[in-house]
């Protein structure tokens, strides 16, 4: 399943050209358990088994944050600028909060504070399954139509966070958006393989992270890819 360049969302042929450069330096393959990965739940075998691993800790899950079917698309790409933004439907908003729910319901700890992006869909996300006062909210974890000039920047933060090494007895929570994570990771996680509310379950490792698996514990059928 091959990248999307449209996900990166490029407004000129300039930035084009700047994400493909981008691209070549940071989109280095992600140890995977193989193409078409796809998104499971906990009613799968292989979401059961992930959940369960989850539970000795060690591991990295970074949400893509929670549904946004049917809301406006990005207009202003300003940070803190909620009406000029896509904002979480009110499905994600609840989605969100079933997050937070399923890992306490799984045994599944968590090392707070769980870091997030600025961007509202992905602080929102972030906020409502694990509380404000629990979270970090950090550039790094910028949506790459945010970033500008600090695209790279932000990419290398992205790579940074992945290989981190997490305690055994804890899992670190990162809450952001798609495209940043397939310019890192690459085709693994492109395509459909990452819907919105779902989570990459990454060991982390250097170079690079082992993609688990892609779990998705509050599942919205039907939804999980916006047409901004």
């Amino acid at each position: 399943m091959g990248l999307n360049l449209a996900s990166a969302r490029p407004r000129s042929p300039v930035l084009l050209l700047g994400v493909l450069a981008i691209m070549a330096l940071f989109s280095l393959p992600a140890a995977a358990s193989g193409s078409g990965v796809s998104a499971v739940t906990t009613n799968d075998a292989q979401g059961k088994a992930l959940a369960e691993r989850l539970r000795s800790g060690g591991l990295i899950l970074f949400f893509r944050h929670a549904d946004t079917t049917g809301m406006p698309c990005d207009r202003s790409y300003r940070i803190g600028d909620r009406d000029g933004q896509r904002n979480l439907s009110p499905e994600g908003r609840e989605q969100a909060r079933r997050i937070g729910e399923a890992l306490h319901a799984f045994g599944i700890p968590i090392e707070y504070p769980v870091r997030a992006g600025p961007v509202y869909r992905a602080r929102d996300t972030a906020e409502l399954a694990f509380k404000a006062g629990r979270v970090d909210v950090t550039d790094s974890l910028l949506a790459d139509d945010y970033a500008g000039p600090r695209l790279a920047w932000v990419l290398a933060e992205h790579r940074r966070l992945f290989t981190e090494p997490v305690p055994a007895g804890t899992n670190q929570v990162l809450v952001g958006h798609r495209t940043p994570a397939i310019m890192v990771l690459g085709s693994p996680v492109g395509g459909q393989a990452f819907p919105e509310g779902a989570a990459l379950v990454l060991k982390p490792s250097a170079p690079a992270p082992h993609l688990l698996g892609i779990l998705a514990l509050a599942p919205l059928p039907g939804r999980g890819f916006h047409g901004c």
